[in-house]
C-alpha cells in the first residue's frame, strides 16, 4: 500500500509544539523527495478537496474564523523550513495547527498537529475529521505518485 498511517519521527520539529491532549496524526509513503518538492505535490489539491475547502469557508465565515490562507503563493504560511522538513500553518482563535512534510530515511511523512483553544476548536476538529483524513491520505498519495 503506497500510503500508510504512521508515527511521525521523533526528530520532527512538530514535536516541539505538542502538548498532552493535542491532536496529531501522520501518514507516509516511500519517497526520496526532499521536503519542499514533496510539500508542493501534497498541496496540489484535487477539485473535490478545493470544493470542500470552499464549503468550509462559507460555513465558518459567520463565526469569525479565518477563511483566507494563501500567503506568498503558498497555501499556508511556512513556519519552519529545512532541507528535510517543512512546517506550515497558523494560529487562530479556535485552534492552532501545523502541517509538516518531512523526509526521513526514504519515506516522506505528512503530519497534522492541532491544539484546540476552546470548545469551538473541539467541535470544529470533530466535524472536519472525516474530511481531514480523506484529504491527508490524498495528499500523501500525490507525493507517492510524484516520486521519480
Amino acid at each position: 500500500m503506497p500510503v500508510e498511517k504512521s508515527t511521525l519521527p521523533a526528530t520532527s520539529n512538530l514535536w516541539t509544539l505538542y502538548q498532552d491532549g493535542d491532536f496529531l496524526d501522520c501518514y507516509s509513503c516511500r519517497s526520496d523527495l526532499p521536503a519542499r518538492p514533496a510539500a508542493d505535490l501534497a498541496m496540489q489539491m484535487p477539485t473535490w478537496a478545493n470544493a470542500l475547502l470552499s464549503l468550509r469557508n462559507r460555513i465558518v465565515a459567520p463565526l469569525g474564523l479565518r477563511t483566507e490562507f494563501e500567503q506568498n503563493g503558498a497555501m499556508f504560511p511556512v513556519t519552519y523550513d529545512t532541507e528535510n522538513e517543512l512546517n506550515m500553518g497558523f494560529d487562530d482563535s479556535h485552534l492552532n495547527f501545523r502541517i509538516t512534510v518531512m523526509q526521513d530515511q526514504g519515506r516522506v511523512y505528512m503530519a497534522t498537529w492541532v491544539h484546540r483553544n476552546n470548545w469551538i476548536g473541539r467541535v470544529y476538529l470533530a466535524a472536519v475529521m472525516p474530511f481531514h483524513i480523506l484529504m491527508s491520505r490524498s495528499a500523501v498519495a500525490q507525493i507517492a505518485k510524484g516520486t521519480p
